[in-house]
């Protein structure tokens, strides 16, 4: 398995729509207004995406456990706005504005970007398995004890594309993932 350039990402990009929008550069300053940004796009060895503008803040306000068999849709509370705010010590979750194809030999890891990082905002490590697609849904973590913003259409996360030596015998489309597809915040199935 060897980890794949800028030169193989703008290659399926273009012709294989593995991501949509796809930006073949890094892009550092809005487009719009030319202010600074978190940046997103191709980078040397992965794919900065950014955070769409739809968000799901944890709240306790209702006083129910979390449990992934039984996820009670109440533990959030939904936001659309270019600017989310994550409680001290809670968590959001967004999803990408990309939309990804994944090639069947290839696996890609989600990784923090160092900006968020470095302000205690935590982006959970998520594989994207051979031959998903759908918005990836992200989960941000805020570990301090003060409020923390996250900004919608700038960069968030990190993705790096793995390429197998061989195909893999049973793709995640194969199995019939349960996350296939998906659009919009996906909060968690069983």
């Amino acid at each position: 398995m060897s980890i794949k350039s800028d030169h193989w990402i703008r290659r399926m990009a273009e012709q294989h729509r593995m991501i949509e929008p796809f930006e073949p550069g890094q892009v550092r300053h809005s487009p719009a207004d030319g202010h600074k940004i978190v940046s997103y796009g191709t980078s040397s060895y992965g794919y900065d995406v950014r955070c769409a503008n739809e968000f799901k803040i944890f709240t306790n306000i209702n006083s129910t456990i979390v449990d992934p068999k039984n996820f009670d849709e109440n533990n959030f509370v939904d936001v659309v706005s270019d600017v989310c705010i994550i409680p001290p010590n809670s968590f959001a979750l967004a999803r990408t504005v990309e939309y990804f194809r994944i090639p069947r030999s290839t696996l890609v890891v989600c990784l923090g970007k160092s900006t968020y990082a470095r302000c205690g905002i935590i982006v959970n490590v998520t594989p994207l398995e051979p031959e998903w697609e759908g918005h990836v849904t992200l989960e941000f973590s805020n570990t301090t004890n003060l409020p923390a913003k996250i900004y919608a259409n700038e960069g968030v996360a990190q993705m790096l594309f793995f390429e197998s030596d061989e195909i893999c015998a049973t793709s995640y489309k194969d199995r019939g993932g349960k996350y296939q597809g998906q659009t919009g915040v996906t909060l968690p199935r069983t």
